[in-house]
Parts: structure tokens; sequence; C-alpha cells
């Protein structure tokens, strides 16, 4: 049902990227910290959701949906706000756009799948893709500005969040080749009748 906490924090992810982005968009530490706050909170939902969901016996074909679906919109509205701000370098674009074509690819894969009652089941690697990639998504978002205003101004955030933008990039390449190894071994499989 779409009124359980399960998916009102699913739906909260996708409520609050317009905010992300206005805060983004001001482009002062006090926002930038702010957008990185919100994005962090947003990407909080997305580990409560679920359990929430399995412990309360409450999933749903509705979150099933709305749970892949608010993470995409969330991560892309943060790299597209990160490049048309110019919070990334010119080499910290290829690690968004394998990002962001790995999401494209893995919707592509889990909507066919799903024609043929096929399940494309979250791995531990992919758990730990998601976590880089929010980590360094939040501190690019933050930037340096945000360690200025913290009193922290030796902490190099933006060259963090590039490094860390790296690694989920790496391990994005892994993750998106099991899923895509899985999906051709199920499109090659002879058809049942």
């Amino acid at each position: 049902m779409l009124t359980d906490l399960p998916n009102l924090l699913t739906l909260s992810r996708i409520a609050v990227i317009p905010l992300m982005v206005v805060l983004a968009a001001l482009r002062t530490p006090a926002t930038d910290f702010a957008a990185c706050v919100v994005f962090g909170l947003a990407g909080i939902t997305d580990y409560f959701d679920g359990k929430l969901a399995r412990d309360r016996k409450q999933t749903s074909d509705l979150g099933r949906m709305l749970d892949p679906i608010a993470d995409k919109l969330l991560v892309a509205a943060a790299l597209m706000m990160l490049v048309g701000m110019g919070h990334l370098s010119a080499l910290g674009l290829y690690p968004a756009i394998v990002i962001m074509l790995r999401e494209i690819l893995v919707s592509g894969l889990r909507e066919y799948l799903a024609g043929v009652r096929v399940g494309l089941p979250v791995t531990r690697l992919a758990k730990w893709k998601t976590g880089f990639q929010m980590g360094a998504l939040g501190a690019l978002l933050a930037g340096d500005g945000s360690a200025v205003l913290l009193g922290i101004p030796w902490l190099p955030v933006s060259t963090i969040g590039e490094a860390m933008l790296w690694v989920a990039a790496a391990l994005t390449l892994l993750t998106g080749w099991d899923y895509l190894t899985t999906g051709l071994r199920h499109a090659a499989a002879p058809v049942r009748e």
C-alpha cells in the first residue's frame, strides 16, 4: 500500500530531489553542505525502506517497483548537478558516465527479465558499489567549501569524493558485467511453453 512506512520512505527519496537540486544550484558553502545532508538523509532511506518492509512484512510490488526508480532518480539528479555546476574535474566526468550508463543498463535488464519472470537480485558487491557511490556523491555535493564552513579547511572533500567516485565506477563495471551476463544467459535460453 502506498501509505505503508517503507513506501513513504521511498517516495520521500523522490520528493527531496528538487530541494537537493535547488540547494546545490545556490552554490554557497552552506547550501552545498545542506544539499549533502539532504542527499545523505535520502540515501539512508534506501536502507531503511527495504529493512522495514522485510521486518514488518510489508513488501509489495509497488515498493519493488518504486525503490530502484527512486535510487536512480536521486543518483542521476546528483550526478547531473555535479557535472552541470562544475563540481567534478574533467577526469571525474568519466566515472560519472560509467555510473549513469550502468544505471540505464540495469534498468533495461530488470525490465526485460521481469517480462520473462526472472528476478535480478542485488549482490553484496552491488551494495558496496552503492555505499561508495552514495558517499562519493555526498562528498562531492558538500565540496571543499563545506570543509571550510565546518572548520576543517585542510580536508580535501572534493578529492576524497572523486577518489570514491572512481572506486564506485570500478565496482559499477564489475556489477554491471555480472548483471549483463545474467541477462544474456536468460535471453539466450530456449523459450519454455
